[in-house]
């Protein structure tokens, strides 16, 4: 098949032009590298999902996993699939080459990925197993490194990440799983984990499992939560497999979408044997846990980017192909030829608007990653403090905004196929189903506004929003420089303006003791932020592509403001098109999107408070 799954150009664009990844391999981390080793990843990463994973969609959907003789059995078309994941190096590009991984810059593995995510109920696999070695690599004991970490990260072991329980859900603190200490130092497991991503599963030898649970004695809540390291089948000092684990699959949950990934109720310790070690200090369990979650919930926004990125492209092929009804201005020509529905205006704004959200999505979800790569590689300290701050505002937007937008373009994506994209028999009805998880897991969207308002802008006392702010006000000056882009910058300033009134009228609320009124518009507040950080971005890309336009432009003796030269340069050449698209779709978001927020942050002081004054019996007539 062609590639409907990434646009290569927009993301060439953002890592190159955008971000300048190549600058990292100047640094003494990323050194070795270059940005033909660099561009070969990416190629590899594009043939191997168009030829062995996107095939593996539907085929995974249609037969979903089993459970046989105790344990998971998963699509049969994965098995191949994965055998080569891992023969290919995918499973953990960033991790350090003597534990089995490429040592890769964060945001190229990010780049490689996102052409794998769209099919996350295979991707989930080596994804979990990844996070949960990643745990190991930064608290496990040299011993623990040494038993588990190479086999995780050459995708030979494979790992989870157990934390929900059917009681707690989200409220961790309420878990009441236990851990027994033993004799020999090691701990005793019993309790139940629900809604456990690739808990079980035929790909690999044996599962390492991260399990939050509360030692005997230990206090309540948070905490006295430790994190505890459960294998599957136990590992004998050799490094060879010994008995199965007292661990057991309850059930596999039957899900809207992700057939393919097995999502498990897991019951530790039915017969009182499941053995598990430590990981880490006691009582540290949700700090350390925090740094995987961390990593999944950039992780999340990039799979719902990956979801959108494919609807999107798939559903611009339809409207390119799909014949239909006459052009608007030979409506009453009952003679007039049938044209694609992509030259109807309502298909263009849909389009417009999915392109313009997936490409700011791309940007937002990159531009994070690069900052932890420099956070990483700087010797300059005040660098360092600016990249890892930002951050930490941008994760939560990540992994919510992105989540909620990527699924309303896989919406769009049917409404642009009709009638066709509702039946199984076209792909973006199995894209929205797959999508639509991204909000719920790895907190909720509404648990991530809380941390945004509650612990991200306060950070620091707010240093870390303001540094954010400056840099989006840096892009806003640059743009106001060219005659082009005033407009853009100008409205881009209002957005940005709008966003943090509303950030200091919270930090007033929290002074007088209003403090429900930021709670209750959290998440007003979290889709308003992502829509500013969006329209800073696209305005970012709109200055480049901008000059870059004037320079093709000047170099063929076209004056930019002869609207039909410009659509003859258009025409015939690619780069042209591509930047006029860039500076269009930062006008079109700042224009129609960007004013959402604005009108948002003024709802929100008002202060509102209906949805907790309302009385619950009156929410039923």
């Amino acid at each position: 098949m062609a590639n409907l799954i990434v646009d290569g150009r927009d993301q060439a664009f953002v890592l190159y032009e955008l971000l300048h990844m190549e600058d990292l391999c100047g640094t003494e981390k990323y050194g070795d590298f270059s940005k033909d080793v660099f561009d070969m990843i990416l190629t590899g990463a594009e043939t191997f999902a168009v030829e062995e994973v996107f095939p593996t969609l539907a085929q995974g959907d249609r037969q979903g996993c089993r459970i046989e003789n105790g344990s998971v059995k998963v699509p049969d078309s994965f098995h191949k699939a994965y055998q080569s994941y891992c023969e290919n190096g995918w499973v953990s590009m960033s991790a350090p080459a003597d534990a089995g991984g490429q040592g890769l810059p964060a945001v190229l593995a990010v780049a490689a990925r996102e052409w794998f995510m769209h099919n996350f109920a295979f991707t989930c696999y080596p994804g979990l197993s990844e996070g949960a070695a990643n745990l190991v690599a930064a608290f496990g004991s040299e011993e623990q490194k040494e038993k588990y970490l190479y086999k995780m990260y050459t995708g030979q072991w494979g790992g989870t990440m157990c934390l929900t329980e059917p009681a707690a859900g989200s409220d961790v603190g309420s878990i009441r799983t236990r851990a027994t200490r033993q004799p020999d130092g090691s701990y005793r497991i019993q309790g139940s984990k629900q809604f456990i991503t690739a808990g079980d599963q035929d790909l690999v030898e044996n599962i390492i499992h991260p399990v939050l649970a509360r030692i005997e004695g230990d206090p309540p809540g948070t905490a006295g939560i430790s994190i505890f390291l459960v294998p599957k089948f136990l590992v004998n000092d050799d490094g060879s497999l010994g008995k199965r684990n007292d661990v057991n699959i309850g059930a596999i949950e039957e899900k809207m979408g992700l057939h393919g990934s097995a999502t498990c109720l897991m019951n530790f310790g039915d017969n009182g044997e499941c053995w598990a070690e430590l990981l880490g200090e006691e009582r540290q369990g949700l700090k350390i846990m925090f740094k995987l979650m961390n990593e999944a919930r950039v992780g999340v926004g990039l799979q719902a980017l990956s979801g959108a990125s494919t609807a999107y492209l798939h559903a611009l092929q339809y409207a390119r192909e799909r014949m239909q009804g006459a052009s608007l201005r030979d409506m009453k020509n009952p003679d007039a030829p049938r044209v694609s529905i992509i030259n109807h205006p309502d298909v263009r704004r849909m389009l417009l608007w999915m392109k313009s959200h997936v490409e700011g999505m791309r940007a937002l979800i990159y531009y994070a990653t690069i900052c932890e790569d420099r956070a990483r590689t700087s010797k300059d300290e005040a660098v360092r403090e600016r990249n890892e701050g930002i951050l930490e505002v941008l994760t939560p937007v990540c992994k919510a905004f992105c989540s909620d937008m990527a699924f309303r373009v896989t919406e769009l994506a049917i409404q642009i196929y009709g009638g066709y994209g509702y039946c199984a028999e076209y792909p973006v009805e199995q894209f929205m189903r797959d999508v639509k998880i991204t909000s719920i897991y790895e907190g909720t969207n509404g648990i991530q506004a809380l941390d945004l308002i509650g612990r991200k802008l306060g950070m620091k006392k707010g240093k870390n929003f303001m540094m954010l702010l400056e840099e989006m006000n840096g892009v806003a000056e640059r743009c106001a420089a060219i005659p082009a882009l005033e407009d853009l910058a100008a409205e881009l300033r209002e957005g940005i303006n709008a966003l943090g009134s509303l950030a200091m009228y919270f930090a007033g609320c929290g002074r007088e003791g209003k403090f429900m009124v930021p709670i209750v518009h959290a998440y007003p507040f979290l889709c308003a932020a992502g829509q500013v950080m969006l329209a800073w971005l696209l305005a970012w890309e709109a200055e480049i592509a901008q000059k870059a336009l004037e320079g093709i432009c000047a170099g063929k003796g076209i004056d930019p403001g002869d609207r039909k030269a410009m659509a003859a340069l258009a025409a015939g050449n690619g780069d042209a098109a591509y930047y006029m698209g860039k500076v269009h779709t930062a006008k079109y978001f700042v224009r129609n999107v960007l004013p959402e927020a604005e009108a948002a942050s003024r709802a929100v002081m008002k202060g509102d408070l209906s949805a907790l004054e309302m009385a619950e019996e009156s929410f039923r007539g």
